[in-house]
């Protein structure tokens, strides 16, 4: 697992006992927030300089083995999904995302548990259905984005998000969770997760078209 995966999944370090970040390609000293890079053979992802990050934003770098995490925040507050189409997706709980794993050659969908992200079979027919309902949410990018779906009490919202955001989330369930329903302080963070998506996210999707 790499360091920018262990960033998400494992408690921060203790008071007092700070522990220095170096980007993964360069070595190059970094602070606490800073960008990703994911290995698309791999699936690594890697904590990166801006200097790193920039680098492999242009389209063919290193082959295409490296991509940057873009910092892309949409916000759909009524995905047109309706039950039907989500128990046909085949995802058992409330909230998962998903993206385009060029590895694998297929989308693929995951969601948060206690035990870390876990994959859920995904019937294409359906996903490109959805997918074709909600056209503003289609530019997905492979590998980098990822589309979080969260089914409320009002409907299903979706954000199309970095890939990064997605394991961040994982983490905090991992991490959180106690018990069969997760106890309140872990519904308390993930609460406050998709509160601060929403506010950095353009809506799109409502009527009237788009908003900044």
């Amino acid at each position: 697992m790499s360091t920018g995966l262990r960033r998400f999944r494992e408690p921060a370090p203790e008071v007092g006992k700070p522990r220095e970040r170096c980007c993964e390609l360069c070595a190059e000293p970094i602070g606490e927030r800073h960008a990703h890079v994911v290995d698309v053979g791999s699936r690594a992802l890697m904590c990166a300089c801006h200097g790193c990050h920039l680098l492999f934003t242009t389209e063919g770098a290193a082959m295409g083995r490296f991509l940057a995490v873009p910092d892309r925040h949409l916000y759909a507050p009524r995905l047109a999904l309706s039950e039907g189409d989500w128990e046909e997706l085949q995802i058992p709980v409330r909230m998962a995302f998903l993206f385009h794993n060029s590895a694998l050659g297929r989308t693929v969908a995951l969601y948060p548990s206690p035990g870390g992200a876990t994959e859920s079979e995904l019937p294409m027919e359906t996903w490109e259905r959805v997918l074709a309902a909600n056209p503003a949410l289609a530019d997905v990018r492979p590998d980098v984005e990822a589309l979080l779906v969260d089914r409320g009490r009002d409907g299903f919202v979706c954000h199309l998000v970095p890939i990064d955001a997605c394991y961040e989330l994982v983490g905090l369930v991992r991490t959180r969770w106690k018990g069969f329903d997760g106890g309140r302080e872990a519904w308390e963070a993930i609460d406050s997760f998709f509160a601060d998506l929403r506010r950095r996210g353009r809506v799109v999707g409502v009527a009237g078209g788009d908003r900044d």
